[in-house]
């Protein structure tokens, strides 16, 4: 069985989903619901480790949420009124159990507990001289490193002793950790990956996205800040800010692709941030045609807003099937090269003899941005003219989200033009950076100091990429390219 859909390589994939409760009686079913919520952040394994007030207890799987927490005696073994949980993708390397989050130590404090979504950048440096003191890892995952640096530290206390980790570390993080003290929630001091906050009752909740914090019947109270460090326990919240003011850099393509659409990010609603961008694709980007049509799920609510936008009318021109899933059976090659049309297929009745604006969110690595216009063209439509509602993809990310190598990014091997000659439409639009900032209600990038990390468009990355520029060895690269959230 594939846990991984085998023709939807072509996209980028945020890698993990985090949540946790503090003070719920049925905490663990609350962050299976909430973990549910986050599926789409993380389909390859979940996990949740609970804390009942005496001992740990944590379940971990390969797979969806359902399957693997909707079963009562899984539930009911994971006692308590705390609770953290996690969704993950793999990305290049091993897909093993042992990476699976939570991760969970006995430290001389007692049980630790770890769900971490992001990247840390010197994970392979920090992690040679924790070799070299000692440290003995379980797992291939960066997030280990946390858990040893929290464990050597000389710090008396667990939460200066965490402080004291996270100041060795770069890159990014949004960490949900459970110990018998409490639960610790933070960010790192730019916020390039999310983390919300809420309240169910009496019950705290940190969750990856509101959208979680809705399912379960939370009430959202606030974005743990950047640099923010919360604690929960018996004796209430605290927040600690020990990384002093640094500018945030929250990553943009979440408002583009990651987040769920009726999450509100920074403020903002995500569904009308993309519809926003897609109006301001229709700007920069006019062309004449007969049909709007999306590429589903993700490109329809850019297309919504390019419509509005253009006054050209929207089409549901490709039909997106929802059940060839995660587990579709190992297709033979002549069943893999028809694997577009197992997810999408055209509206031939609708889009024969048209001209159609066809948008979608980004184009990675072009291979099924070529197939989808080659269908269209086969069902009959007259134009293809495709507009894409980020600008192009020519960098890799070192943040917690899957890219493919920069050699294999269409963007960074060819201009606009030879793009559009490869995927063989009729023209081929991105949004401009600056467009895309109007769209989140700035004036323009700052280009001295963008108010987002849009590193995968621009280069521009935030922090220093200490592992990426040491040029390790070969098999180390490999560790890095798996970059587990």
């Amino acid at each position: 069985m594939l846990t991984t859909h085998p023709f939807d390589d072509d996209k980028l994939r945020e890698e993990c989903g985090v949540f946790g409760i503090w003070g719920a009686d049925t905490a663990s079913a609350v962050v299976a619901l909430g973990l549910h919520a986050l599926q789409h952040r993380g389909q390859e394994a979940a996990g949740i480790t609970s804390w009942d007030g005496r001992n740990f207890h944590a379940h971990r799987a390969m797979g969806h949420v359902a399957g693997n927490f909707d079963r009562d005696e899984i539930i009911r073994r994971l006692a308590g009124q705390t609770a953290i949980g996690h969704v993950r993708y793999s990305t290049a390397g091993e897909t093993a159990l042992r990476n699976v989050q939570p991760l969970f130590a006995e430290l001389s404090s007692g049980g630790f507990a770890v769900a971490h979504n992001g990247n840390i950048s010197n994970a392979l440096k920090l992690r040679r001289e924790l070799n070299r003191r000692g440290s003995i890892f379980q797992s291939t995952s960066d997030t280990e490193v946390i858990i040893h640096l929290v464990a050597t530290s000389t710090y008396r206390t667990l939460i200066d002793r965490f402080i004291d980790a996270l100041k060795h570390v770069e890159g990014a993080y949004s960490l949900v950790c459970l110990t018998s003290e409490g639960m610790i929630a933070c960010r790192d001091p730019l916020g390039i990956r999310p983390l919300v906050m809420g309240r169910l009752g009496d019950a705290y909740i940190f969750a990856s996205e509101t959208v979680a914090l809705d399912v379960v019947g939370a009430t959202f109270i606030r974005s743990v800040e950047p640099g923010e460090l919360i604690i929960v326990s018996d004796q209430g919240l605290r927040s600690h800010r020990p990384f002093g003011d640094v500018r945030p850099r929250p990553c943009i393509f979440e408002h583009i692709y990651f987040s769920r659409p009726d999450s509100v990010l920074d403020g903002a609603s995500v569904y009308s941030v993309r519809k926003a961008i897609g109006a301001e694709l229709a700007r920069e980007n006019p062309v004449e045609a007969d049909y709007v049509v999306p590429v589903p799920d993700s490109g329809v609510p850019a297309a919504i807003g390019y419509a509005q936008e253009s006054g050209i009318p929207f089409e549901l021109g490709i039909i997106r099937s929802h059940y060839v899933g995660r587990t579709f059976i190992q297709p033979s090659d002549q069943v893999r090269h028809l694997g577009v049309k197992l997810k999408h297929n055209a509206n031939s009745a609708l889009i024969a003899g048209k001209r159609l604006v066809l948008v979608d969110d980004s184009i990675v690595r072009g291979t099924t941005s070529l197939k989808i216009v080659q269908m269209l063209r086969e069902a009959g439509a007259r134009e293809v003219h495709m507009r894409i509602a980020s600008p192009p993809t020519r960098h890799s990310c070192f943040y917690g989200v899957d890219t493919p190598e920069r050699a294999k990014l269409l963007a960074a091997q060819m201009s606009v033009a030879q793009m559009n000659e490869y995927i063989r439409a009729d023209s081929l639009g991105f949004i401009s950076i600056d467009g895309l900032y109007r769209a989140l209600g700035e004036e323009m990038r700052e280009e001295t100091q963008p108010q987002y990390c849009d590193a995968c468009f621009t280069g521009a990355y935030p922090t220093r990429l200490t592992d990426h520029e040491d040029q390790a060895e070969p098999d180390q690269l490999a560790m890095l390219a798996e970059r587990y959230g």
